[in-house]
C-alpha cells in the first residue's frame, strides 16, 4: 500500500492508497480504471480501433494513456514489428507496425503480451502512439495532445480581485476584470482582456501549442527596452467548451515575469516545467 508520506508521488487519488507498490521504488504506482467514453483512432480515413470498454491507464511520472481491448482494434493491417523494448513498471513490449496504401507507419501500436506481477493485467489491451495517429475521437468530440485525465479539472472563474503584471519594471497589465484559471496541479493562471494590457509591448508571435483541457494556444512575445521575452503570453482564440470564459483573453506566463499582484499581494512565482525557460 502506498505509504502517507508518498503520496505526493503521482496523482493525489485516494485509489492509490489501495495499490501495491513496486518494492524496488516506493511511491512509484501504476493502476488502471476503466474509460467509460466511446474511443476512436483513425489513421487517414481507416478507423484502426473503436471501443466502449478502453482503459485509463496511470503511472508516476507519466501522461494519462488510453489502452484498447485487442477485440476492438482492426489487425488486418497490423503486423508485428521487430522492435522490443523493455520496461522495468510494466515488462517488455511488443510492437505492431501499420501497413497503409503508402507503405508502413512503423510501431504505431505497442503491447505487453505478459506484465510484470507488479502491474496491472493488460495483457488483453494495447496502446497507440499518439503522433503516429491522424485522429482521436472521446465519443464524437476529437481530441488532441494526450488522453484528458477524468480527475483534472479546469475551473474558469471570473473575478473582480484586481491584477497587476510587472515585466522589467514595467506595469504590463492592469484590470479588475479578469478570468482566474484553476487547474488541477498547476499554478493559477490570469486570463485579462487586452484593453487592460500595454499592447505597445506585444509582438506577434508564430508558436502555435494546443491543450487537451483548452484549445489552440497562439502567443505573444513581449519587448521592452529593446529585450525580448518569448512566447511569455498566450490566448485562446476559439477555446474548447469547458474553458470557453478565457477566449480572446491574454495570460502571462506566472514563470516569467518579475511578479503578480493579486489585490495588492505579490504571488509567489511558480516552479513549473516551463521554468527552465528564463532565469
Amino acid at each position: 500500500m502506498r505509504k502517507s508520506h508518498l503520496r505526493g508521488r503521482g496523482p493525489n487519488y485516494p485509489i492509490l492508497d489501495e495499490i501495491v507498490q513496486y518494492d524496488f521504488e516506493p511511491g512509484y504506482v501504476v493502476f488502471t480504471m476503466p474509460a467509460p467514453k466511446r474511443l476512436r483512432v483513425k489513421v487517414g480515413n481507416d478507423l484502426l480501433a473503436d471501443t466502449a470498454d478502453g482503459l485509463v491507464l496511470y503511472e508516476s511520472d507519466h501522461l494519462p494513456v488510453y489502452y484498447f481491448p485487442m477485440e476492438d482494434v482492426s489487425m488486418k493491417n497490423l503486423q508485428l514489428s521487430s522492435k522490443t523494448t523493455f520496461c522495468p513498471y510494466k515488462g517488455e513490449t511488443e510492437y505492431y507496425s501499420l501497413k497503409t496504401g503508402s507503405g508502413f507507419v512503423e510501431n504505431i501500436m505497442w503491447h505487453y503480451p505478459e506484465p510484470i506481477t507488479e502491474c496491472p493485467d493488460i495483457s488483453n489491451y494495447v496502446g497507440f502512439e499518439w503522433g503516429l495517429v491522424d485522429h482521436w475521437y472521446e465519443e464524437d468530440d476529437e481530441i488532441f495532445v494526450h488522453a484528458r485525465d477524468p480527475y483534472r479539472r479546469v475551473d474558469c472563474l471570473q473575478s473582480s480581485r484586481r491584477v497587476e503584471v510587472v515585466l522589467k519594471g514595467e506595469i504590463v497589465a492592469d484590470t479588475k476584470r479578469g478570468v482566474f484559471l484553476f487547474e488541477t496541479g498547476l499554478p493559477t493562471r490570469y486570463y485579462l482582456p487586452l484593453e487592460d494590457v500595454r499592447t505597445q509591448f506585444l509582438k506577434e508571435s508564430d508558436t502555435v501549442t494546443q491543450c487537451p483541457y483548452k484549445g489552440m494556444a497562439n502567443y505573444y512575445h513581449v519587448e521592452i527596452d529593446g529585450q525580448r521575452f518569448d512566447d511569455i503570453v498566450w490566448y485562446y482564440v476559439d477555446p474548447v467548451h469547458e474553458s470557453a470564459k478565457i477566449k480572446e483573453l491574454v495570460c502571462f506566463a506566472n514563470e516569467f515575469v518579475d511578479r503578480i499582484m493579486v489585490a495588492g499581494v505579490p504571488q509567489a512565482r511558480p516552479k513549473t516545467s516551463f521554468s527552465h525557460g528564463y532565469n
